[in-house]
């Protein structure tokens, strides 16, 4: 009897101690959960991603005036101060030419990035998944990756002539490559227990590279698709510089080869800054949230 008794007690005090360290680790999982899930508050937000950029163009602000104020640099067709630039934004502002710079580029420049990305997508699908492919064209691409943008103006120039379809055959051929390549690289990274698994499940073919492929090296393919953009937006400034045109519209790239040719340094600066605005604002606004979301879906972030 004393022996019943002494193994009940035994088997209380072992299913408390299981019981405490069950609680234990569903208390660390749920520190975890918050720690993946919980949002920062505004203050740290403007403290530690709104304030510093704030305060870098700040510092080059004031450098730069000191550069004019100093006479350090005297010529001001070499550098302008602040505040030349900042009147040509108020002349192109107040004669609506502000927004008409900014959406010529723009829309071309998305819109070649969406053709690139209809067309390196497949492309890098097929280049990673079949062998000979691979071997024939895998250099080819990364070989046309590393050739400067600017190369391809004056061939598109000579088949297409001075039209948007030059604008955007030059956009192609500097993004596709990357998108392409960064897809490859992401399918690389896909461990093949994946693969295994989903053809297990019946995953095969565009069934298996659109559910168990694209989601597994979607980490990859996104950083391609943010160097394909890179491409395309350099791309489409060499095309506008290069083959300005009345007829194209006045872009970006168009308005800096104006103030080339005017000796304006400041329309230069001015169109330098818009070109540097969009790059950043597309980064921000699109491929920063996108990347954000997948990292944080594969508790890859903790917080943000």
């Amino acid at each position: 009897m004393a022996s019943t008794e002494t193994k009940t007690t035994d088997e209380r005090t072992g299913s408390a101690d299981d019981d405490r360290q069950t609680a234990s680790v569903e208390a660390g999982l749920d520190a975890l959960e918050s720690g993946v899930t919980g949002r920062t508050s505004f203050r740290q937000t403007f403290v530690g991603k709104i304030l510093p950029p704030i305060v870098a163009v700040a510092v080059v602000l004031v450098v730069w005036q000191a550069l004019v104020s100093f006479k350090i640099v005297d010529d001001p067709t070499k550098l302008p101060s602040p505040a030349d630039v900042g009147g040509e934004f108020r002349d192109a502002w107040l004669e609506g030419r502000f927004f008409g710079y900014i959406w010529t580029s723009v829309s071309r420049g998305l819109l070649g990035f969406l053709l690139a990305l209809a067309i390196g997508t497949p492309l890098g699908l097929l280049v990673a998944r079949v062998k000979f492919v691979r071997a024939a064209i895998g250099p080819i691409l990364s070989g046309l990756q590393s050739l400067p943008s600017v190369a391809w103006v004056p061939p598109a120039v000579i088949w297409l002539g001075l039209n948007n379809s030059m604008m955007y055959a030059v956009i192609l051929l500097g993004a596709v490559p990357s998108i392409a390549n960064g897809l490859v690289s992401g399918i690389d990274q896909v461990p093949p227990l994946f693969l295994r698994a989903g053809r297990t499940m019946g995953a095969t073919g565009l069934k298996g590279a659109w559910h168990i492929v694209l989601p597994a090296a979607l980490p990859g393919y996104l950083g391609g698709l943010k160097q394909g953009w890179a491409f395309s937006w350099r791309s489409l400034m060499a095309a506008e510089i290069i083959a300005s045109s009345p007829d194209l519209g006045i872009g970006l790239g168009a308005l800096l080869e104006n103030g080339r040719n005017a000796s304006s340094m400041s329309m230069v600066f001015e169109a330098i800054i818009l070109i540097l605005f969009v790059g950043i604002a597309i980064d921000l606004l699109i491929f920063s949230p996108l990347e954000r979301r997948v990292l944080r879906g594969r508790g890859l972030l903790v917080k943000g």
